[in-house]
């Protein structure tokens, strides 16, 4: 051991690749992991497991450490891959949303991106609060997390009444008393410490022998269950707050347990409040297939609006993040606790870290597919082709039940067999990208980028221009005219600070890969408030030049100043009656 900021790091975990938490393991092997059958969670949803992209060759690059991560281990990771040769990078990692300039993994995926690396990162664990989101710069993927139709049933039984929540822990042997982790509390503890479970908070005269209700909040999950089982308790059901709805994870507890949903805990405390005797069971039952809805928006997926630049919509897009079972370390047990002795292959774990991968693995069937693609084609096929609706025929829903918004699933769900025929694509370039890097703040006399970041300006130069090759120019010098970076060729439209009066155009550009000629035309679904116009309405392609582009405008107009006063929710689709290609749109008056 060896003293770092104050802390003792494990020179045995630093020195070696080994992953001893877990979490590598699992995003890599979703990401790329080969076919294994008979395969499941703790004997839960058994089956064959596979990464997105199964016959890959992976590589894994260890950043983090259990202390956490450096920035700078970040980007050391990300220019020895790109050095190495990799097609997708992805980056199951992050940090709160900060200025492109000082964002080493922001400037580490510029370089990337440079080199045709597609970049595939996770948009953070912060939600459902607004602008959460981080990973936002628009060089890279970001990756919110959504369920999918699959839970692992347990069933708490209370009277007569049966709730289903999720867990990956066993049963009750039998019926057993039950009792709120409010009503537990030790002596000096509060009952609103009682009533999370926290450490030292129970009673174990109040809870031996007896199913404590626990709420969510403050202590982890699982640690939660060892609380419980440390005060004599036989059983825990986690009940969420009104924060956290619906939003349910299927946990491998120690002791028996269900999490339920906000609206179900209701009626189970109500049982508790009524019944001078309440008792209960636990019963875990086998992974259930085709829930209906799905997808709904995970609670703790980081939500938009972007905060370093609004004028880009993320997250870009949402896969499955909850309860994805994948490969497992065997160097920690499956809930992380130190009481646990248990080792498995093969785990559930849940978080946009999850969602990442999936859309990583999909990118590299892409970059199979069409080698002479470069990243942001990739990007463009992924956003324009996702889904927006559930597979109860609504749209998708958030962790409450309500309707969600791009800021929660950005272009929507994606959805890999369209991705693989998106018939149009929006190509950003690297001088588009230079561009949206010099409209970011005033240019100073030289028509060179400013120097109002606390960098020198050669620093800048390096860190923000020269990690895009390829220009005309070096060092690159931003255009005379007006660089906005709502112009930035990019697959989802977001204006904010629409003027109430007159009008707004932003311009984009689509080329073809369908194959042949084609011709396509927009519809509009208009946003409250504000009138959207399509110039042109139709695009047509002789498909005699693979690189032909067609560029349009797309102009904005409020007519009722209170509606966009918020922001309000619409898009664009280019159709050629074969494809459909989405872009979401993004607009307010808001400024800032």
């Amino acid at each position: 051991m060896s003293e770092q900021n104050g802390e003792q790091v494990n020179q045995t975990e630093v020195n070696s690749p080994w992953d001893y938490e877990g979490h590598g393991t699992h995003t890599l092997s979703t990401a790329g992991g080969g076919f294994v059958p008979n395969v499941g969670a703790l004997g839960h949803g058994t089956g064959t497991a596979k990464g997105g992209s199964p016959r890959a060759h992976v590589a894994s690059y260890k950043a983090c450490f259990k202390e956490g991560c450096s920035g700078l281990d970040i980007l050391r990771a990300i220019l020895t891959a790109v050095e190495d040769g990799v097609h997708v990078l992805s980056l199951s990692v992050g940090s709160p949303a900060s200025d492109y300039a000082t964002d080493t993994i922001a400037i580490g995926t510029a370089y990337a991106v440079t080199q045709l690396v597609v970049v595939v990162a996770a948009g953070g664990n912060d939600g459902p609060a607004a602008g959460s989101i981080s990973n936002v710069a628009p060089w890279m993927l970001t990756v919110g997390a959504s369920t999918m139709d699959r839970t692992f049933p347990a069933d708490v039984v209370i009277g007569t009444k049966t709730i289903t929540g999720q867990s990956l822990s066993g049963s009750t042997d039998q019926p057993c008393a039950m009792i709120s982790g409010e009503k537990a509390n030790a002596a000096g503890q509060s009952a609103a410490n009682s009533s999370l479970c926290v450490p030292g908070s129970l009673d174990p005269a109040k809870v031996r022998g007896k199913i404590v209700v626990c709420t969510r909040g403050s202590n982890g999950r699982v640690a939660k269950g060892e609380v419980v089982k440390d005060a004599g308790g036989v059983g825990m059901v986690l009940c969420n707050a009104a924060a956290s709805g619906d939003d349910v994870s299927a946990d491998p507890h120690i002791i028996p347990a269900a999490h339920c949903s906000y609206s179900q805990c209701i009626d189970i405390f109500n049982y508790l409040q009524s019944d001078p005797s309440p008792m209960g069971a636990i019963k875990t039952r086998d992974a259930e297939l085709g829930v209906k809805p799905s997808p709904v928006m995970a609670a703790f997926s980081s939500r938009g609006p972007n905060t370093i630049t609004p004028q880009i919509l993320k997250p870009d897009i949402i896969a499955p993040g909850v309860n994805v079972i994948a490969a497992y370390s065997q160097e920690v047990s499956p809930t992380g606790l130190a009481s646990d002795s248990r080792r498995v292959a093969y785990m559930v774990e849940s978080g946009t870290s999850m969602s990442c991968p999936h859309v990583a693995g999909i990118a590299g069937l892409l970059r199979a597919k069409y080698p002479k693609w470069n990243p942001n084609m990739v990007y463009s096929a992924i956003m324009t082709t996702a889904n927006r609706g559930g597979n109860d025929g609504v749209g998708i829903r958030d962790e409450t039940g309500s309707a969600a918004t791009p800021f929660s699933y950005g272009s929507g769900h994606v959805n890999p067999v369209r991705a693989l025929d998106p018939g149009l694509v929006y190509d950003t370039t690297t001088h588009d990208y230079l561009n949206f890097i010099c409209s970011l703040r005033p240019t100073d006399t030289q028509g060179l980028l400013p120097v109002s970041l606390p960098l020198p300006l050669d620093i800048l130069w390096t860190l923000l221009i020269r990690v895009f090759h390829g220009t005309d120019s070096n060092p690159f010098q931003c255009s005379k005219g007006a660089n906005r970076p709502e112009d930035l060729n990019y697959p989802s439209i977001s204006v904010p600070c629409l003027p109430s009066s007159g009008s707004f155009t932003v311009k984009r550009r689509v080329r073809n890969v369908g194959g042949g000629a084609a011709s396509y035309t927009v519809s509009i679904t208009q946003p409250a408030g504000v009138t959207v116009i399509v110039d042109p309405s139709t695009v047509s392609f002789d498909g005699k030049n693979p690189d032909e582009e067609k560029h349009f405008k797309v102009t904005f107009q409020v007519y009722d100043p209170v509606k966009a006063a918020n922001y309000v929710f619409g898009g664009i689709e280019w159709s050629d009656g074969k494809h459909h290609v989405w872009s979401p749109i993004v607009a307010t008056t808001k400024c800032g």
